[in-house]
């Protein structure tokens, strides 16, 4: 536990650094998250400030030095994760592998991976990808089809995986594939870290409805990796793989909290936007419809803030710890969507002009968020499959047929 002077003072530090070092706006577009991340120019501008952050000391509170990070202070990684929210500061690019790779390799890897791979992972130097999904599974994770086979040198990977964010830029993939065909779907499942540059790889753009790239789909033919590529044991790979799940839903993560400042920086956009916009002659602000839904949106980010403190309070939780986590992220995927379709109700018909139109409110910010949204309702689990994880293994309900 951190001192609290201790901590004051170095949140006074970390906010005079930012101010003095935040990058000013490039001349491009900037994507909204780490998934819209298409360009070279994009790539550059995120990772130089991962680097940056990375190197005046103030990212990875949640490894050891050893590994090169800052030592376990969760105090301080909160700090900086509220001063970087409220700021409005540009995202982290590895975001991916900071916050569910990162203690993946932590919890199963072998003291060589940790070492070798976790210092690039936190400074941007070499990103990462997740190659779960895969065409024809659905949310039927385990039911994936990409093979892996032993061979004198380690293992070659065939099949096909598919929404896989930032794989144009990997450097590595956590990769599920089946090592054990006859035996029943989890238990043959493992779990690597496969080097993107390995021959038969082939990385093939999707564009999503916003016009934009940043998924993929990627494609292996008998790719080769050595032994030392298996995290865990032969056939441990699917409840591996539920642990990165369970970061990746932030649901082993204490700081969610934090990340309700991010919510509410977002709400404070969209009143600025009623302020601003007009509807018969007055502001949208004024209108009692409107004003409603921007309270209850309003209190609906406060309670989700409030069940991030409390989650990590682990006497108020230890009867079922993955409830209000996992239930944080169900409901602030879908509060997201709501901000941005409310903005888009409000903008009327210019929400319908792109961003590269010159008169786009907000430079298109909202069409393009809403759009956006759907990705967060879908990925780590679709709020349908986070439904059913909370009513069967949360609150003990019947299975759903």
């Amino acid at each position: 536990m951190t001192d609290p002077d201790e901590l004051t003072q170095f949140g006074a530090e970390f906010s005079a650094w930012l101010a003095a070092n935040r990058p000013a706006p490039p001349s491009f577009k900037l994507p909204q998250t780490f998934l819209e991340v298409e360009s070279a120019d994009q790539m550059a501008y995120h990772r130089d400030w991962q680097r940056k952050v990375y190197d005046a000391g103030y990212l990875g509170f949640d490894v050891p030095e050893a590994y090169g990070g800052r030592g376990i202070e969760p105090e301080k990684k909160r700090v900086v994760e509220a001063a970087l929210a409220q700021a409005r500061a540009p995202f982290f690019v590895n975001f991916l592998a900071l916050t569910w790779v990162a203690p993946t390799i932590l919890t199963f890897g072998t003291e060589a991976q940790k070492s070798r791979l976790l210092a690039p992972l936190l400074r941007g130097d070499e990103i990462w990808c997740q190659g779960f999904s895969e065409p024809n599974a659905g949310s039927d994770l385990a039911s994936l089809r990409t093979r892996a086979v032993k061979t004198a040198e380690g293992w070659e990977i065939s099949g096909h995986k598919v929404w896989t964010t930032l794989a144009h830029f990997a450097k590595w993939m956590i990769l599920l594939a089946r090592t054990d065909p006859d035996a029943n779907k989890y238990a043959g499942l493992s779990y690597f870290l496969f080097p993107m540059d390995a021959p038969g790889v082939s990385v093939q753009p999707l564009i999503k409805m916003t016009g934009e790239g940043g998924f993929n789909q990627v494609l292996f033919d008998r790719s080769p990796m050595p032994r030392d590529c298996l995290l865990g044991e032969e056939g441990q790979g699917w409840n591996i793989a539920l642990t990165t799940l369970m970061f990746e839903r932030g649901a082993a993560d204490s700081s969610s909290r934090e990340r309700s400042s991010a919510l509410l920086e977002q709400l404070k956009r969209l009143v600025s936007l009623a302020q601003r916009t007009q509807r018969n002659g007055r502001p949208i602000a004024s209108d009692p419809v409107f004003r409603d839904r921007l309270a209850t949106l309003w209190i609906e980010a406060a309670a989700i803030g409030f069940s991030g403190t409390r989650s990590g309070v682990s006497d108020l939780v230890k009867e079922r710890p993955l409830a209000l986590p996992l239930m944080n992220k169900l409901v602030a995927s879908e509060w997201n969507q709501r901000v941005a379709e409310l903005a888009c109700e409000m903008l009327g018909p210019d929400a319908a002009l792109s961003a590269e139109d010159a008169r786009a409110p907000d430079r298109g910010e909202w069409p393009r968020a809403f759009m956006n949204s759907f990705g967060m309702t879908i990925g780590g689990g679709t709020s349908e499959i986070l439904r059913n994880i909370i009513g069967e293994r949360v609150l003990g309900l019947p299975k759903s047929k």
